[in-house]
């Protein structure tokens, strides 16, 4: 099978990136899905408690406004429903091919084009755009005792519909976004929950809400009310950026927000203490809740104030500083590998050069898209190209315009090939680091998930605004690129 443009991962980048070439009708292309629908992390994702984040109307593709959110931050179930609606709407389903997961990918240079090995068969692609995401693999710790454990374990993405949970003791491994969702839910139903919290996080008000039927009614009459709702939440969201840049009030003023919330959902002194966080805020993933604080006050709910460190006695949960907590259902909210994706060790580019060896001191991209020796491939929503204040999609769709620029370069000339060069890879990177120098997320005193663990540097994020990102990125420029040609041209 001979395409144009071979994509991996559908979920809102891949997805996006093939409604945008369906909408073109130029260009053939394939969508390559692992799993057994669309959707990629929200359909993952189906933990008792999963919704987004950031608010519903700004984390939609602005080229597909939704009027009818039922709530002002989207269930998770809404979101996974959002983007199978829009394959289906948009005429992708012909273009995806299922439980269809990428085994190997190699550059062949004599056809200039890419040779993708699938669980189901070969492909051929002139282009090749990674929209795998970052939150895509489970982090599964290694804990002596914890393969022995004879109760049911499971990652909060590889939710185990079929376990009990009522009436039993439950363990929750981590603290963070996910964890802060799933907790209150747990309560409801286990007789007792453990949360393991390695480090306290930073909790800020969400000020979540239904919204209402003549709400919905305005929306679905007057687009524009929606698009007007979009930019300001966006607008609302960029000044988040202000206080990531490192001291000022902007800084303090975010963390008298979360002390203020801590003290009042948590009128326990002794509890507060655990939950007050020992490093800077935003230097981690701030969590936006307003019922997490709530279930940690529970009677069925006990606070571990160190790591989940070793399994003992089959069910017995021992933690770092020693404390033991016999339980019979794991859930790890451990995470992913976000900063070591492992479709990098299955990308083959010129010179016979894997991914993952170019990224063996962490990601790195120019234009946070394309790799030097890896000719006309593209990588969405990958290094440098997320952000901690506001939407991805924004950034998806900045990166979905920067493709779309050098699809048009490469169908003006059927033999060119696009490669970054290596100075110009070099010198955005080192842009970068200077721009992450002095952030919170390098000075706040944490380990995060944001920064590869092996170099030290920020390689998940974009350091400024998302407006700066679009003003940088968001068109194609021919001229860093080395480019050649079998027509001559370039």
């Amino acid at each position: 099978m001979d395409v144009d443009v071979g994509i991996v991962g559908a979920g809102f980048a891949g997805l996006g990136m093939g409604i945008q070439l369906a909408r073109r009708g130029r260009e053939s292309f394939v969508i390559l899905e692992r799993g057994d629908d669309v959707g990629g992390t929200w359909r993952d994702n189906r933990y008792p408690g999963v919704a987004c984040d950031i608010p519903s109307h700004l984390y939609c593709f602005s080229f597909r406004p939704n009027p009818g959110w039922s709530r002002v931050f989207a269930p998770g179930a809404e979101i996974r429903e959002y983007l199978r609606a829009a394959a289906r709407e948009e005429g992708l389903g012909p273009h995806i091919r299922l439980n269809s997961g990428l085994q190997h990918a190699r550059w062949d240079a004599d056809a200039a084009a890419w040779e993708l090995q699938t669980s189901d068969g070969e492909i051929r692609a002139r282009s090749l755009i990674l929209a795998t995401g970052r939150l895509s693999e489970p982090r599964i710790p290694e804990l002596p005792g914890l393969l022995e454990f004879p109760g049911a374990v499971f990652h909060s993405a590889r939710w185990d519909q079929a376990a009990e949970l009522a009436g039993r003791g439950v363990a929750v491994v981590g603290t963070g976004a996910t964890a802060a969702q799933i907790v209150p839910r747990l309560v409801e139903l286990a007789e007792h929950v453990v949360v393991f919290q390695r480090s306290a996080p930073y909790v800020v008000p969400r000020g979540d809400r239904p919204y209402s039927d003549a709400e919905r009614q305005h929306f679905s009459a007057d687009p524009d009310a929606v698009a007007r709702l979009r930019e300001e939440l966006f607008v609302e969201m960029e000044m988040g950026i202000r206080a990531r840049r490192g001291p000022g009030s902007d800084l303090e003023d975010l963390r008298q927000l979360a002390a203020g919330h801590l003290a009042t959902q948590v009128p326990d002194p002794k509890l507060a203490r655990l939950l007050e966080p020992d490093y800077e805020i935003g230097c981690k993933r701030v969590i936006v809740s307003d019922d997490y604080y709530p279930a940690l006050m529970r009677p069925n709910v006990t606070l571990e104030p160190s790591a989940l460190d070793h399994f003992e006695d089959g069910d017995v949960a021992v933690s770092a500083a020693g404390r033991r907590h016999r339980v019979d259902v794991v859930v790890l909210a451990t995470g992913f590998l976000s900063t070591e994706p492992p479709v990098a060790k299955r990308i083959v580019g010129r010179k016979g050069i894997l991914l993952a060896d170019r990224w063996s001191e962490g990601m790195f991209a120019y234009a946070s898209t394309t790799v030097h020796e890896f000719p006309n491939m593209f990588v969405l929503d990958g290094p440098n190209a997320s952000l901690g204040h506001n939407s991805a999609v924004h950034m998806i769709e900045t990166q979905i315009g920067y493709v779309l620029g050098a699809l048009d370069h490469l169908a003006a000339d059927p033999g060119l090939k696009l490669e970054v060069s290596a100075a110009a890879e070099a010198a955005y990177v080192a842009d970068l680091d200077a721009m992450s120098a002095d952030t919170v997320w390098l000075t706040g005193g944490c380990s995060s998930w944001y920064v590869d663990e092996r170099s030290g540097r920020l390689t998940l994020l974009w350091p400024d605004s998302a407006s700066s990102f679009r003003e940088r990125n968001g068109t194609f420029d021919l001229g860093p690129y080395v480019h050649a040609s079998a027509s001559g041209r370039g």
